[in-house]
């Protein structure tokens, strides 16, 4: 018991002495709809504590008073720090909403009349304004075909060829 113990609190305390700082994003394209469907899954405090600073406002992302509020804070932030073009051309994402899952924030995102690219460029810069070792991992998938890349600040752009 006393290992265990022991384990935990070294665990605890590299964590807090080393804080983990990563978002997932996954980019499918569906032929069936002929949509681009985005999600993006941050840490709910390291997204909420980043809209409060931008935004200089006061809110619940778990349980907002306003959830109308909250979603468009979200979905301007992420205009602003994701942007997908697809074989050269930036497309526009419609947010979608979010939902709270543990201890992140998947957020959803979709461009509708979008053919299947042969190439797909992602520039995530995601948090970086507020971690200097914030990771962004970028998942992209057309034509059953899945590839993935790690973007680690200052790195925020990536491409990948179908």
């Amino acid at each position: 018991m006393g290992l265990l113990l022991c384990k935990w609190w070294m665990a605890m305390w590299l964590t807090a002495m080393h804080p983990f700082y990563a978002s997932v994003t996954e980019i499918t394209h569906n032929s069936a709809k002929n949509e681009l469907q985005v999600s993006s899954r941050i840490f709910t405090d390291d997204l909420e504590n980043t809209l409060k600073k931008q935004f200089k406002a006061k809110f619940d992302i778990i349980k907002p008073a306003n959830r109308k509020q909250v979603e468009g804070y979200i979905a301007t932030y992420l205009s602003q720090h994701l942007t997908i073009k697809l074989d050269g051309k930036i497309v526009p994402l419609h947010f979608i909403g979010y939902k709270i899952e543990e201890d992140a924030v998947w957020s959803f995102l979709e461009a509708e009349n979008i053919p299947a690219p042969k190439k797909v460029e992602v520039k995530n810069d995601v948090l970086y304004e507020q971690h200097a070792t914030q990771t962004n991992m970028v998942h992209v998938i057309v034509g059953g075909k899945r590839q993935s890349s790690k973007l680690d600040q200052p790195v925020t752009t990536v491409s990948f060829g179908f």
